[in-house]
């Protein structure tokens, strides 16, 4: 699904007016300057967004939800639910707020109407308070669709500074079978399948952008300067640019009209300037025209003429007299020159625009920012960005700024606050306070994200917003729920004392620590606002869930459980308690145990879970794209990965998935190419390959009492993973709670530079003999902190020591530098050109300790003793 990021309605934009901007000069400003707050979350697919005067949002859903974020509670309401057709990429996707809302309280949408008669709707309503009047309902605009195939919606609604209304449409074609080429299938009835009879037809809606002007009785009139004349000889007369693909995000400079939009390229594999003709476009619209699809991308790159009967590639067309000679074509055959884009990019790194990256891509274009419409603004914009274009991208979440000439031609383009790495960034608007909101669709595509999210961005002069922090100390508890509210993570740039308000549903209390009981069942909003003694605010929302308790699930044993010995035996015992659960149902019990042969990354041990045996597979695809289309479990614009894997857990399966990660494809599964990945090695496509084919096998659980022998590692840096999860079965209409306990043993053998805290140098170097790593400046008071050493049955410290100096000791405390000595190696002094293996006894200890290293000689203070490799732990 093609969800592109955008910038909305200026609906308090005055007409065109002013001198063009001025050429910016100054250096980017202080990144702490701008303050980010999460306003509300949890999402179920986001489409856009209209901020109101009283800066009250407006969140159309996918689904049919119209949510409204109010500005005064601070709190998230469902105010309206349209009966919509959401299948393929349909659903309600546009909401804009008139330029006069303010007076007419007139709100316009977008949407896929339910039922058999296959038609999208530009209707408007009006919204008083919360309440949207349904009988005052006026369909503007109904453009006749096809609901067969997948893909491209668009339906994005914004308004230019002249109170015209540009709407954007897809075009609506079969985007699936078009064997490695442009959708131009002309044979008897696959007309569908031929983006001549959408994007190049003159006389179809579909693939365009489209300009009107709405009136007070709920009709439009056709503005001056469209594509095609008034009377519809041409071609339809509303249509403004055509020869789109998906148009998904569109704004209008408010001063000169041009019209900026992100257009999203196909997969193919017709050889191109960069790659393939896969180019994802930001567009430049100065006056109306023909931009190009389905015969053109890039710089007016043409595709060849495709015979799909005879499967042979023909001429190409001329840019400057593109003609539509296809059977599905309706409109005029002669079509205006087509126009080039003004950024384009494909799948692969960009020589033109290196700071696009690579991978899969949605082009989003968002507004030109002029400082001197914001001039009494309390969050307006530094001079630095006047008369720049915004650009963003929902699958390689970036945001750009894009510097242009006074003609409007590019310059140059930077990162716009990569700080904030907002989760596929769907729309983008600024406010008339000059504060840019942000529509973060959130990370699994057709899917209700709890990282789906309304993000306010306030720029401040002077005195800098402070930037509320919410910690709470649990997002779940049985009734009563008692949570502990601080905000003492929150902080000001300026240094200033700051002063916290909490709303908790209709509740205010205050403090930078609070704690409320909550009694009754349900989802429940919590908003914090911090102040500055000079102004300045920042709030941020959570939710926090009563009525159901998370299990608690232990694993007890009488073995170590930070190391593993050659040899050894873990025992366990699995204990498994839950509130709400009269009984522990062991079909949701699940324990299991894994030897990965990597240890030293523990974040990756610990974000295996089930999929620990192909946990390497797991982290690598989590670390490309197709994490933005694929999902292990819930539905998004490609088959879950529990698909897959079912589909394909058979012998012979694996290397075609290989080809496939690599060479990417369609047609498998459905109409969204699948982006090839030509520079990963074949060795770790393998391994996703592996990860996902795994997901197919029904996992098999251990008792919750045993031993498991821990005779599995070869070599170094492996680990082993004992892991019990229990699945609750809900309360009170929250849902099912998922806790999990683990042990994770690692390699008796440690390298002393991973230590989490000293004050030691560290020499990495590649020698004849291999990788060679270890600490130096090691002088007397000189240390390193490892955290959380199990001590017990641990008898000895070895280290590999060079004693190449003044020698000295080894102490081992716990606890701190000043803590217990419970144990010291002692090393000569010596000039030795090998190293040394020294051991140190250690006090009989049990549990779990920080340990520190501390290096002693004061007998040579400022001399180094020696040097160390690594340490390792013995029974």
């Amino acid at each position: 699904m093609h969800y592109l990021l955008s910038l909305v309605t200026f609906w308090f934009l005055s007409p065109f007016a002013g001198d063009p901007p001025k050429k910016s000069t100054t250096a980017p400003p202080d990144s702490s300057r701008f303050t980010h707050m999460t306003l509300a979350d949890g999402f179920d697919e986001p489409m856009q967004l209209a901020v109101l005067p009283d800066n009250s949002v407006l969140v159309a859903e996918r689904k049919g939800a119209v949510r409204m974020y109010d500005s005064a509670e601070k709190r998230l309401k469902t105010i309206a639910h349209f009966n919509v057709y959401s299948g393929i990429e349909d659903g309600l996707l546009g909401v804009a707020a008139d330029p006069q809302f303010a007076q007419n309280h007139w709100v316009y949408f977008y949407y896929g109407l339910a039922g058999n008669r296959n038609v999208s709707q530009l209707v408007r309503m009006e919204l008083r308070g919360t309440e949207l009047i349904a009988s005052s309902k006026k369909i503007l605009l109904e453009i006749p669709t096809q609901r067969t195939y997948c893909c491209h919606s668009a339906g994005y609604i914004t308004f230019g500074a002249d109170g015209l209304l540009y709407l954007s449409v897809g075009d609506n074609t079969n985007a699936e079978e078009i064997e490695g080429h442009n959708p131009t299938d002309e044979r008897p009835g696959r007309s569908l399948a031929d983006g001549q009879g959408t994007s190049a037809n003159s006389n179809d809606y579909r693939g365009k952008i489209l300009r009107i002007r709405p009136l007070p009785d709920g009709t439009y009139a056709i503005p001056e300067g469209n594509l095609f004349p008034k009377d519809g000889s041409k071609g339809k007369p509303e249509i403004y640019v055509m020869g789109c693909r998906n148009p998904f995000r569109v704004s209008v400079d408010p001063k000169n009209g041009y019209v900026y939009w992100g257009d999203v390229g196909p997969d193919t594999q017709v050889p191109a300037e960069e790659g393939t003709m896969s180019y994802d476009e930001i567009n430049q619209a100065r006056k109306p025209g023909f931009f190009g699809y389905p015969y053109f991308l890039g710089a007016n790159e043409a595709f060849p003429k495709y015979d799909f009967a005879t499967k042979k590639e023909g001429p190409k067309q001329d840019p400057a007299h593109p003609v539509n000679l296809s059977p599905n074509n309706t409109g005029v055959r002669e079509l205006p020159p087509a126009q080039p884009a003004f950024i384009w990019y494909g799948k692969g790194p960009s020589k033109r625009w290196p700071l696009v990256g690579k991978g899969g891509a949605s082009a989003m274009a968002g507004p030109v920012y002029y400082s001197d419409r914001f001039k009494n603004a309390a969050y307006r914009l530094p001079e630095y960005y006047n008369g720049k274009l915004f650009i963003y991208e929902w699958i390689r979440h970036w945001m750009m700024v894009v510097t242009l000439d006074e003609e409007g031609n590019y310059v140059s383009m930077e990162p716009f606050l990569p700080q904030l790495k907002v989760v596929a960034p769907i729309d983008m608007q600024f406010a008339s306070d000059g504060a840019i909101y942000l529509l973060a669709y959130g990370t699994n595509w057709f899917a209700r994200n709890t990282d789906a999210g309304l993000i306010r961005v306030e720029y401040t002069e002077g005195n800098r917003n402070p930037i509320a922090d919410i910690r709470v100390d649990k997002r779940y508890g049985g009734l009563p729920m008692t949570v502990q509210l601080s905000a003492a993570q929150s902080k000001d740039y300026d240094g200033d004392s700051l002063s916290y308000e909490w709303k908790i549903g209709s509740i205010r209390k205050k403090g930078m620590s609070v704690k409320h009981t909550f009694t009754q069942p349900g989802a429940h909003p919590i908003s914090l606002t911090v102040s500055d003694p000079h102004g300045g605010k920042s709030t941020s929302s959570i939710q926090v869930k009563a009525g159901n308790t998370p299990p608690q699930v232990a694993i007890r044993t009488a073995a170590n459980r930070t190391f593993y010995q050659d040899g050894g035996k873990l025992d366990y015992e699995v204990i498994i308690r839950d509130a709400e659960d009269k009984k522990i149902d062991p079909t949701r019990t699940q324990v299991s145990f894994h030897y990965l042969p990597f240890g030293k990354d523990m974040a990756s041990v610990l974000s295996a879970g089930e999929s620990a045996a192909h946990a390497g597979g797991q982290k690598r695809f989590l670390s490309l794209d197709c994490k933005s289309c694929h999902a292990v479990n819930a539905k998004s614009i490609g088959p879950n990965l529990t698909e897959i894997a079912r589909r394909y857990h058979e012998k012979g399966a694996r290397e075609p998935l290989i080809d496939k990660i690599i060479q990417g494809g369609s047609g498998n599964w459905g109409s969204y190419p699948m982006p090839p990945h030509p520079t990963l090695p074949r060795q770790e496509a393998g391994e996703i390959v592996d990860y996902i084919l795994a997901l197919a096998e029904k996992p098999v659980s251990l008792p919750l009492k045993g031993s498991v022998a821990l005779d599995r590692h070869q070599g170094k840096e492996g680990a082993y993973l004992l892991q019990a999860t229990y699945k609750d079965g809900g309360a009170r209409g929250i849902e099912a709670l998922t806790s999990s306990e683990r042990i994770i043993l690692r390699d008796p053998q440690f390298e002393m530079e991973d230590y989490a805290e000293g004050n030691v140098g560290v020499t990495i170097a590649t020698k004849n003999t291999g990788f060679v790593s270890y600490i130096r400046g090691l002088t007397d008071g000189r240390y390193v902190r490892f955290n959380g050493f199990d001590l017990t049955g641990i008898r000895s410290i070895t280290f590999r020591v060079l004693e190449q100096g003044a020698g000295g000791t080894i102490e081992i405390r716990t606890g701190s530098k000043t803590g217990p000595v419970i144990g010291t190696a002692i090393v000569a002094a010596g000039h030795a050109d090998t190293w040394k293996e020294h051991s140190a006894t250690l006090t009989p200890t049990t549990g779990t300790h920080d340990l520190y290293f501390l290096f002693r000689n004061p007998d040579h203070v400022n001399q180094q003793l020696f040097y160390v490799d690594w340490g390792r732990v013995g029974k």
